[in-house]
């Protein structure tokens, strides 16, 4: 009988085809172009390393990428799992310097102060968003970028294990990349213990998150049934007698680990009565070696899973000989591997698990006391800080845990970790009061702590603790500190506070104590800043003399004390005012100053943001083809710098999603409306996709137009963006559906949340008003039809009125530029078009208004506005006219694919018996359905079943049923009934 037994990876894999058959299905999908992701759950020890690994050496022409996540305490290294799967990569990530903050071989961004250059100053921001961290933007951009390019050379399969170990900043990078899974050669698989998800645990919300993705699947791992269980032991037992096999096999409960286990105490102890529990089992193995290895492996269950050679050795306090007879004892029997690297890591983390726990509180305690004082010694080690602060903090030395976690907060940050950054800054803050003043660090006290943990707090995406932060903050400003160190803390309260709505007040009275602090001392980088911020405040205020003033005062401070981003931040507002005033040629060089400024000093987000307002101050004035060549040249900047999905980055998308659609370039824009991820349950995500419900609601993609407006409506709380637009779009939904009752509904909600947030005149009220009088011209002419006065006649009242308050919008509202813009002029236009159909055909010289005024550049609605004049050009007997129009409109309606405006103009056709082009003969009947799928349609319309319709038609209920399924998806219907009365409203049945 052997020493040792044999391990579980050195047998064929038993009873796992079904689930590795799926991997290599996934894997193979991946080859393909279609990336996607695999979390495979599973207890501890039932074998989803052995399956992975088993995937990985059957995978052909694949580069696989591992990484696992270690247990709190074992690294201080964020992101560990990614670090060491890309860690081998060192060729393909040399160019990407925003990979520094990943991988231990390369350096460090330098180290920033919280609010200072490069960093975002909240109060710039348009509308309110959550705080985000450039670092972590830049290096989650990155890692998608690599794998990406690396997915285009070869099929990559990326595994991390262990996620229930996860930190946040793993988690978030994990939720990042799985929610841009498209068609990447790309499989990611993701392994966890299941029965380790207690219902507190933060993995579980981002599981449940992660599996609605369309790119995500699950995989449970079960324990061996006892069939299976038996075949296992039989195969790893070799001769053991068969009432042992049938013990191991049954006390193991289909775990392979146990069962492991238990045969490696059957075969070196030569047992008849094994032990029950698992933790027993693995200390019996343990007790079972020589005192030089166990007091090893104890003092490697200390660290963690996994732990260096020479971090062993000196902790270990052994000599050289009986050091390596102890480590060569504990390999052969299978406690520790040793890898290339020179680290040991415990064959199991249950091993681990165990022999930590059995150790006594003294020991534990002076173990992790020279694991303290070992890393001590090496102050420079990256992520040694963190550690430290996990062993001094478990050794009961509190001031030195303080001093480490302080450092270790530091480094996490800049290493782009923003929720481990606050973790330790929040340690920090806990022992504060613990450690005897005389024993804290001499250069930080807890006003400073307090606002670094606000504005981290911030950027992992937390803005009430950040504003809960700050006001502690502000209550622990002393009198030692000077009017600066005291400004910087009311600074950060006023920037947390604008991240929040309904705080205006409160941000204003902050920010002025802040300046009051500053205003009459001498330049300084923190007045620059409060400046700069002040600026902000009084643009938003509209107060643009004082803003200037501020501006102006920011710049020469910014300059004075060497403090560019300031100096960046301040043109950018100088640039906003120029165009506010009326003056484009002096903005568009105030701009351009702004942006080489801000490029120069890498003040990124300053820069994204002066692009920003650079194609915005095209677009309110009308200039379409520029708005969209600066947002071109402001995505690809984006791109460089890695911040598409910062703040700014998804402002600039979004304005590229709504002038592409505009200016009809529509591929271009269902581009860039493309979002991330699928998920709507950030602000800046459903930003996103409402805008790209105008594409998807022009181009007839009617059901999953009416998805995603009804889900988005619970996202409107958190931007009234969303709601402006979603309030439009879905009205024009509602109206190409047929329904314009709802439409009517939708835009009076929309409009009624306008007037919560932003009062009675915002301008977008013009745009959504004049949707909602077309939606009651379509009631009213439904009650004409109906020969039904009263409906008609309540229907042309509202359409009265909502046309008044277009009309009190345009005149009372503020624009940007102080006049209305050609936006503006244009949607009153159409709203008193559509005014003229509520009691007719409409009145063409409106709609010729109306068709002139959105000549400016917006195709789609000029073209709808064409569509609605050859109406009333027909109601006015001006055929030769309505023609031309309608051609007009149908040229456009035909090359942007938009199929609800070309069937409306084919109908409108149809009926005037106009041909729609010079070689085209006057149709009868618009070629929406196939014959076989009018004959079932008409049959449905006169009450038959299903059933019925096939025995008429000598065709199975089942295949009438599939061309009712795409009746409905053409006309946008969810019900039978539905269907036929949309096909009567349009003309479609006669």
């Amino acid at each position: 009988m052997p020493l040792v037994a044999r391990l579980g990876s050195g047998i064929p894999l038993v009873a796992r085809d079904r689930e590795l058959d799926r991997l290599r299905a996934a894997l193979a999908q991946a080859g393909e172009g279609t990336a996607g992701a695999v979390l495979l759950a599973g207890d501890a020890g039932v074998g989803k390393t052995r399956l992975i690994d088993e995937l990985a050496a059957s995978a052909e022409d694949t580069l696989v990428l591992m990484g696992r996540c270690l247990d709190v305490g074992e690294t201080g290294l964020p992101y560990l799992p990614f670090a060491e799967a890309l860690s081998k990569l060192k060729s393909d990530v040399a160019n990407r310097p925003a990979l520094a903050m990943l991988l231990p071989q390369l350096t460090l961004p330098a180290e920033r102060e919280p609010g200072t250059e490069g960093m975002i100053a909240p109060s710039l921001i348009p509308g309110r968003r959550p705080e985000q961290d450039v670092g972590q933007l830049q290096l989650f951009d990155a890692v998608l970028g690599l794998l990406g390019d690396l997915s285009e050379r070869q099929r990559v399969l990326f595994v991390v294990e262990d996620l229930h170990w996860a930190d946040a900043s793993t988690r978030y990078l994990l939720s990042f990349l799985l929610s841009r899974l498209r068609s990447q050669r790309l499989l990611v698989v993701g392994t966890y213990r299941a029965d380790d998800l207690h219902r507190s645990h933060p993995l579980r919300p981002l599981l449940s998150e992660l599996v609605r993705l369309p790119a995500v699947d699950r995989l449970d791992l079960s324990p061996f049934n006892a069939a299976d269980a038996r075949r296992f032991v039989e195969a790893l037992s070799d001769d053991l007698p068969e009432d042992v096999v049938q013990q191991v096999a049954e006390r193991s409960e289909g775990n392979a680990f146990f069962a492991e286990e238990l045969i490696a105490v059957a075969t070196c102890d030569d047992a008849r009565s094994l032990p029950s529990a698992l933790a027993d089992v693995l200390l019996s193995r343990v007790e079972s070696l020589g005192p030089e290895a166990q007091h090893v492996v104890r003092v490697a269950s200390v660290w963690g899973r996994r732990v260096r050679h020479y971090r062993l050795h000196e902790v270990a306090g052994m000599a050289d000989i009986a050091f390596d007879t102890a480590l060569r004892e504990l390999i052969q029997h299978h406690l520790l591997v040793v890898n290339d690297d020179e680290v040991y890591a415990f064959r199991h983390a249950l091993v681990r698990e165990a022999v930590y726990g059995d150790l006594l509180p003294g020991e534990r305690g002076r173990l992790h006391a020279a694991y303290a004082h070992h890393l001590a010694q090496r102050p420079d080690e990256r992520g040694g800080a963190a550690a430290l602060a996990h062993h001094a903090f478990e050794s009961h030395n509190l001031p030195q845990a303080l001093e480490a976690s302080i450092k270790a907060s530091k480094e996490a940050e800049r290493a782009g970790a923003p929720a481990e950054s606050l973790r330790y800054l929040e340690k920090a803050l806990n022992l504060w009061n613990a450690v005897a003043a005389a024993d804290r660090p001499s250069d930080v006290d807890e006003s400073v702590l307090l606002r670094r943990a606000s504005w981290v707090a911030g950027t992992a995406g937390q803005p009430e603790r950040a504003v809960a932060f700050a006001r502690s903050a502000t209550k622990a400003i002393g009198a030692e500190q000077s009017p600066e160190e005291a400004a910087e803390v009311w600074l950060r309260l006023s920037q947390a506070l604008s991240i929040l709505d309904g705080n205006e007040e409160e941000h204003f009275l902050v920010l002025g104590k802040a300046l009051a602090l500053v205003q009459d001392r001498d330049p300084s980088p923190t007045r620059a800043r409060v400046f700069a911020g002040k600026a902000s405040s009084l643009r938003q205020q509209r107060k643009d003399a004082k803003a200037r003033e501020a501006a102006e005062l920011a710049i020469a401070d910014g300059q004075t004390a060497n403090a560019p981003g300031a100096v960046a931040d301040g043109l950018g507002t100088l640039a906003i005012l120029d165009d506010h005033a009326g003056q484009p040629e002096e903005a568009k060089a105030s701009f351009e100053r702004a942006i080489q400024c801000a490029r120069e000093v890498g003040a990124f987000n300053n820069e994204l943001r002066a692009w920003y307002y650079y194609g915005l101050m095209h677009y309110d004035r009308g200039e379409l083809a520029e708005a969209a060549r600066v947002y071109n040249l402001a995505g690809d900047r984006a791109k460089e710098t890695g911040l598409t999905w910062s703040m700014y980055g998804l402002e600039i998308r979004i304005l590229q999603v709504l002038v592409h659609y505009y200016i009809g370039d529509w591929d271009y824009a269902a581009w860039a409306s493309e979002p991330p991820g699928m998920s709507v349950s950030s602000t800046v995500l459903a930003r996103l996709a409402s805008a790209s419900t105008h594409l998807t609601v022009s181009r007839g993609d009617l059901a999953e137009s009416e998805r995603m407006i009804t889900k988005l409506r619970s996202d409107w709380h958190r931007d009234i963006q969303i709601a402006l637009i979603n309030g439009g779009t879905g009205a024009e939904l509602a109206l190409w559906r047929g329904r314009p009752e709802l439409a009517v509904e939708r835009v009076t909600d929309a409009l009624a949340w306008a007037r919560k947030l932003g009062g009675p005149w915002m301008l977008a009220g013009i745009r959504i008003g004049a949707i909602g009088i077309a939606a009651h011209a379509e009631i009213a002419a439904k009650a004409r039809r109906k020969r039904d006065a009263e409906a008609e006649k309540n229907a042309v009242a509202a359409g009265h009125d909502l046309a008044e308050h277009v009309r009190l919008t345009a005149e009372n509202g503020k624009p940007r530029a102080g006049v209305l813009g050609p936006e503006g002029r244009a949607w009153l236009a159409r709203a008193l078009a559509e005014e003229s159909r509520l009691t007719g055909a409409g009145d063409p010289e409106l709609w010729q208004a109306a068709v002139d005024e959105f000549a400016y550049g917006v195709v789609f609605e000029q073209a709808l506005c064409r569509w609605r004049l050859a109406e009333a050009l027909l109601g006015a007997d001006r055929r030769e006219e309505a023609a031309e129009q309608l051609r007009l409109a149908d040229e456009v309606a035909t090359r942007l694919k938009a199929v609800p405006l070309a069937e409306a103009v084919a109908s409108c056709a149809k009926r005037a018996r106009i041909t729609l082009r010079a070689d085209e003969p006057v149709r009868e009947q618009i070629d929406l359905f196939t014959p076989r799928e009018r004959d079932v349609l008409g049959l449905v319309a006169s009450g038959r079943t299903n059933r019925e319709v096939g025995e008429e038609l000598y065709i199975s209920e089942k295949t009438v049923s599939v061309h009712l399924s795409r009746i409905m998806a053409k006309l946008g219907a969810s019900r039978r009934a539905e269907a036929v009365a949309i096909a009567y409203d349009r003309g479609l049945l006669e």
